[in-house]
């Protein structure tokens, strides 16, 4: 509630800021047309500053000394300007001393709407700068808005039936916690507001009491004794049974002390047996928090990471014969591919072809570099050619719709990377970003050297980019790369996963470490962008 009065306090005093516009109140019979409509829109946006100030605002209303009535509304129904001045909760407050205000609760019926329910108005009395009363502010606020209550104060409340009664300096209700929770109406609490806040000096319930930092409201709240010393009445009867339970378990437990300890140190001794043996199995069943516990735990950590190492190193070994037996498939007789492939384009230059014989020729040129680089040198500067040949190709296919960018330092073009990185990402930029025939497709490779001296290269086009949901699945799809890094491949998997980006995240982290990556990210406006970070070579 301090919270409250002191936010509230604020939001009233900031309509002091236009002092001249204050002034100015109550000299409306002075004014001219036109600076009656200029002053009526200066409160207006002075009354609407004020209302987003706070979310909990739906009405602000600005009365001046000659009650013309200015009024912001959030909600549809307007203030009825001379049932407002007829209100006898408003005709009061010209009366009271206190600058800043808090009414107690009072009914919608001056509203346009007349709608049930209960309102609270915070005001503040205005003053011009030579001390002279300019005019009101009023702020109808729903009950609701004063005590914003946690979550457990109210099943606290409802368990113990406690009730918070909220009252100002004139005595009036403000705020009653079981109008809130729907036990009482409001039109109750505006029938019978006094008689809640009598004290009756009953011994039925316990009654706390207290006041804001400025005395402008005070809490009171009621706690029904029954309720409160009933669960202290129940414990009184459980304590009781809970002795004599406790005298049977400490028995039980002096004979199944000794079990407890014994049985983890028998189930260590017989899984040490099988390590001994070559089977590295963990003990399954859950251990205690003590020092036998610990150490169980300890030893199957080191049973799993023994049994991990030794898989790794198998798988490895197995990745690392797969792949030597698909470079030996490869490059199997690779001179005869040239040789067939240069006949061929012989045969097309013969019959005039020449777009076939290009096609060709860059075919064989792809060939060349990606078989005749196994075991040697593979360098950034071969991956590019590799890369430029495959868009030439594309760019036959598709009438000239793809240009490729290269910005690569000259130093970096003469580093090591694996095989095959560039062109598969290429490949997905047509696949997936290529869709409009009437536009040329841009795809830039950019590298640069990070502040580590690693290389950085980004792939990015210019395509139709891709969805929230697919670039989420992708990202998990790369994020599963580390952990299948070691796996082997299926035998059965769709050919048309091919060296996907995820394989080749796969080859970055097994070549190089965990350190380097294949991430995507999106494009400013549009397109996509392939990041991949590998050490300089």
């Amino acid at each position: 509630m301090n919270e409250f009065i002191k936010e509230y306090d604020k939001v009233t005093k900031s309509v002091l800021v236009d002092n001249d516009l204050i002034s100015r109140l109550g000299e409306e019979r002075s004014l001219s047309m036109e600076e009656l409509i200029i002053q009526r829109v200066a409160v207006q946006r002075m009354l609407m500053r004020v209302a987003l100030l706070k979310p909990d605002i739906s009405t602000v209303m600005l009365i001046s000394r000659d009650n013309n009535v200015y009024q912001y509304t959030t909600t549809t129904s307007k203030v009825n300007e001379n049932a407002l001045l007829s209100q006898a909760w408003y005709k009061g407050l010209r009366n009271s001393d206190d600058t800043f205000f808090i009414t107690g609760l009072h009914d919608r019926s001056y509203y346009e709407d007349k709608g049930s329910g209960a309102i609270v108005t915070v005001g503040r009395v205005l003053f011009s700068s030579n001390g002279a009363y300019a005019g009101i502010l009023l702020i109808d606020l729903d009950p609701f808005t004063l005590l914003q209550l946690d979550h457990d104060f109210v099943l606290a409340r409802d368990k113990y039936g406690i009730s918070v009664i909220i009252s100002n300096r004139q005595g009036e209700i403000v705020y009653h916690s079981d109008a809130a929770s729907g036990r009482l109406s409001w039109k109750q609490v505006l029938e019978s507001g006094a008689d809640y806040l009598k004290d009756n000096g009953s011994k039925d319930r316990i009654i706390l009491t207290g006041s804001t930092e400025q005395g402008t409201l005070s809490i009171k709240t009621e706690i029904p004794r029954a309720k409160l010393l009933q669960k202290i009445n129940q414990i009184k009867g459980m304590t009781v049974i809970v002795i004599l339970t406790s005298c049977l378990i400490i028995t039980l437990i002096s004979f199944g002390l000794s079990y407890t300890i014994t049985r983890p140190i028998k189930a260590l001794r017989r899984s040490m047996k099988q390590a001994e043996t070559g089977q590295y199995l963990p003990i399954e069943k859950e251990q205690a928090n003590d020092e036998i516990g610990s150490l169980v735990n300890s030893y199957n950590k080191m049973i799993l990471t023994i049994r991990s190492l030794i898989e790794d190193v198998y798988i490895a070994e197995i990745k690392q014969r797969q792949a030597k037996f698909t470079a030996l498939q490869n490059q199997i007789n690779p001179h005869m591919l040239y040789n067939t492939l240069e006949s061929i384009r012989m045969k097309a230059l013969v019959k005039d072809d020449e777009e076939t014989a290009g096609m060709i020729k860059i075919l064989a040129r792809m060939f060349r570099l990606a078989l005749g680089k196994e075991g040697r040198h593979h360098s950034v500067k071969h991956e590019l050619e590799y890369t430029a040949n495959y868009l030439q190709l594309q760019n036959i296919r598709f009438d000239h719709m793809f240009r490729l960018d290269i910005r690569i330092p000259e130093e970096m073009l003469h580093c090591s990377i694996i095989p095959l990185v560039f062109q598969p990402i290429v490949e997905n930029s047509i696949n997936h970003g290529f869709l409009d025939y009437s536009r040329t497709m841009n795809i830039e490779i950019e590298g640069e050297w990070t502040e580590e001296e690693e290389i950085l290269i980004r792939i990015t086009d210019d395509g139709v980019g891709m969805s929230l949901d697919k670039r989420e699945e992708l990202l998990a799809l790369l994020e599963d790369a580390e952990s299948d890094k070691y796996k082997v491949e299926e035998t059965d998997a769709p050919e048309s996963r091919g060296l996907g980006l995820k394989n080749i995240a796969e080859r970055i982290k097994l070549q190089y470490g965990d350190r380097y990556y294949l991430t995507i990210r999106p494009g400013v406006e549009r397109g996509t962008t392939v990041e991949i970070l590998i050490p300089k070579l």
